[in-house]
C-alpha cells in the first residue's frame, strides 16, 4: 500500500505539471511563470514548497524526542514568513529581477558581489535538497521496504520530469496541489487516531495497552540558561533564515505586482498556521504512544510508526500509506522549488539564460545532491534544516535586508558581511558536528559543555556579527554606495505605475 501511495503521488505530480506545460511557451514562463501567478495559487505553491521534510516528519519527531522544544519549530517557520511579509515581499517583486543574483546586480552593480551571491545561493539550494533526499530514503526503507537509495532516486527523477519540460509554470501548479495532499495526509490519520484513542477517555492501542500522556512534556534539560539560549538561536535562525531561502524568494518574482506579493504572503501565513496544527497534534500523540515502544529508532520515523502502534491490520497499513504519500509530496514539492531556483541561477550565470541552459542547470541542481545524499548517512531532518536556516540567516539575510532598507550599504561591506557570516556559521556548525554527539536541531541530549552549545547554536552570535561587519565596512571602508542608490530604492519602495 505504501508503494502504491508513493506511485500515486508521483503520477499526480507529473500529470498536474503537464497542465502547466501547456501554457509554458517563453523564457519568462520557465523562470517566473511570466509574472502572472495569482495570490491564491502562489500562496498554495509557496506553502507546498515551504513545508519540507523537516515540517512534515521532523516537527513531530522532534516533539517525540524532546517534548516542548519541538513546538518552537512551527512557530519559527511561521514567524519567518511574517518577517518576509513585513520587510521583503513588496520590494523584491518591484525589483523586477528573475533571481537573487539579478537583484544584487540591480542594487549594487558589482560583478564580484554577484559571483559571491551565486555561489551562496547554489550552496544553499544543494544543502537544502540533501535533507529532502535523506527523508525520502527514510520513508522508502521504513514504510515501503525498499532500499534506502530508491527514495532519493525516485524524488530526483520525478522532479526532473516536472521541472525540465515547463520550469516554474509547471512546478507552480504541481506545488499548489501538493500542499493539499500534505494537508490531507496528516488530517486523515489525525482524525482516525483521535477517534480510536477516544476524545474524552483514552482508548486502547494495537498491543492492548492504553497510551500514557501523563509525562508527555517531562524532559531532561541542560539547564534553564542553555534552554533559553538554544531557543533564542532557533527562533533567530528561522525568522531571518527564511529571508535567504532562494526557492522562497523566487516565488515572489512570479506575482504580477508588489501588492499581489504581499497578499500572497498573508495567505501563506493562513495556510501554514492551519497546517502546523497537524504535525504538532500528531507529535504530542506520538510522544505519549511511541515512548512505550523499544524499537522507535529515528524520531523522524515517528509519524510512519504511529498508525501501526494505534491500529492493527489493514487500518494501520492504509494510514501508514497515506502518511508516506504525503511525505513524498513534501520531498517533491520542496526539491522541485529548490531545483528551479538553483537552475535559474546557474542558467543566468553560465548558460546564457536560455531555456536549454535552464534544463542543463536543473540536471546539475539535482545530480550533485543525489550523489551526496546517497553517500552520506541520515541526519535528523529538523536539525539539518536548522543548519541551513542558520547559514542563510548569517550570509544572505544581512545582504537582502540592508540592501533593501539601508541606503549607505556598499558592495564592499556586503561582500565582507556575507563572507564573515558564511564562514562563521559553516565553521561553527562543522566543528560542532565533529566535536559533539548531535546536530543543531535538538534531536538528542543537549551537551553540558557551554562552548559546544555555542557551536551547535551559533545564530545569536553569527547573525549579529555578519550585520555588524556589513555596517562597519560600509561606513569605514573605502567603498561608496552605488551611484544609482536613490533611483533603485525608489523603485523598490514606491508603488508601481498602474
Amino acid at each position: 500500500m505504501t508503494v502504491a501511495a508513493v506511485v500515486v503521488v508521483c503520477l499526480v505530480t507529473v500529470l498536474v505539471s503537464l497542465f502547466g506545460l501547456r501554457v509554458a511557451r517563453s523564457t519568462r514562463d520557465f523562470y517566473v511563470a511570466s509574472r502572472r501567478v495569482s495570490p491564491r495559487m502562489n500562496a498554495s505553491a509557496l506553502a507546498g514548497e515551504y513545508i519540507s521534510a523537516a515540517s512534515f516528519l521532523g516537527v513531530a519527531g522532534l516533539i517525540v524526542a524532546e517534548g516542548s522544544y519541538g513546538l518552537w519549530y512551527p512557530l519559527g517557520y511561521t514567524a519567518g514568513c511574517l518577517t518576509m511579509l513585513l520587510f521583503m515581499t513588496g520590494p523584491l517583486r518591484r525589483s523586477g529581477a528573475y533571481t537573487v543574483p539579478d537583484f544584487v546586480s540591480l542594487r549594487f552593480s558589482s560583478s564580484r558581489l554577484r559571483v559571491l551571491t551565486v555561489m551562496l545561493v547554489v550552496l544553499t539550494g544543494w544543502l537544502y535538497i540533501i535533507p529532502q533526499l535523506h527523508g525520502a530514503a527514510l520513508v522508502a526503507s521504513t514504510a515501503a521496504g525498499l532500499p534506502p537509495w530508491a527514495g532519493p532516486v525516485i524524488v530526483v527523477l520525478v522532479v526532473m520530469a516536472t521541472v525540465m519540460p515547463g520550469g516554474m509554470r509547471s512546478v507552480t501548479i504541481a506545488q499548489a496541489v501538493q500542499y493539499w495532499i500534505k494537508f490531507c495526509a496528516l488530517l486523515v490519520p489525525l482524525v482516525f487516531i483521535l477517534l480510536q484513542l477516544g476524545l474524552l477517555e483514552p482508548g486502547t492501542l494495537a498491543n492492548g495497552q492504553r497510551p500514557d500522556f501523563s509525562a508527555v512534556w517531562q524532559e531532561e534539560t541542560a539547564g534553564a540558561a542553555t534552554e533559553f539560549y538554544r531557543t533564542v538561536s532557533l527562533i533567530l535562525a528561522l525568522m531571518l533564515g527564511t529571508i535567504g531561502l532562494p526557492h522562497v524568494l523566487v516565488r515572489f518574482y512570479t506575482n504580477p505586482d508588489g501588492d499581489a506579493a504581499r497578499r500572497t504572503t498573508f495567505l501563506l501565513l493562513v495556510l501554514l498556521t492551519g497546517f502546523y496544527v497537524l504535525p504538532v497534534a500528531l507529535g504530542v500523540i506520538a510522544r505519549g504512544v511511541l515512548t512505550q515502544e523499544a524499537d522507535l529508532g529515528s524520531p523522524d520515523s515517528a509519524l510512519l510508526q504511529l498508525p501501526g502502534a494505534v491500529f492493527a491490520g489493514a487500518g494501520a497499513d492504509v494510514l501508514t500509506a497515506v502518511v508516506a504519500g504525503g511525505a513524498f509530496a513534501a520531498f517533491l514539492s520542496t526539491t522541485s522549488g529548490l531545483v528551479v531556483s538553483v537552475s535559474g541561477v546557474l542558467s543566468q550565470e553560465f548558460f546564457g539564460g536560455t531555456v536549454r541552459g535552464f534544463r542543463i542547470g536543473a540536471v546539475l541542481a539535482g545530480a550533485l545532491p543525489l550523489a551526496l545524499a546517497t553517500a552520506t548517512t541520515h541526519v535528523p531532518l529538523a536539525g539539518a534544516v536548522a543548519m541551513v536556516f542558520t547559514f542563510t540567516a548569517s550570509s544572505l539575510a544581512p545582504l537582502l535586508l540592508l540592501g533593501i532598507w539601508w541606503s549607505k550599504i556598499t558592495a564592499q561591506g556586503a561582500v565582507a558581511g556575507m563572507v564573515t557570516g558564511a564562514a562563521a556559521s559553516l565553521g561553527s556548525l562543522g566543528l560542532a558536528l565533529v566535536l559533539g554527539s548531535r546536530t543543531p536541531g535538538g534531536e538528542a541530549t543537549v551537551q553540558a559543555d557551554g562552548a559546544l552549545v555555542l557551536l551547535q547554536y551559533p545564530a545569536p552570535w553569527c547573525v549579529p556579527l555578519a550585520f555588524a561587519v556589513t555596517v562597519l565596512v560600509s561606513r569605514l571602508g573605502t567603498g561608496k554606495p552605488p551611484a544609482n542608490t536613490e533611483r533603485v530604492l525608489a523603485r523598490l519602495h514606491l508603488p508601481e505605475n498602474p
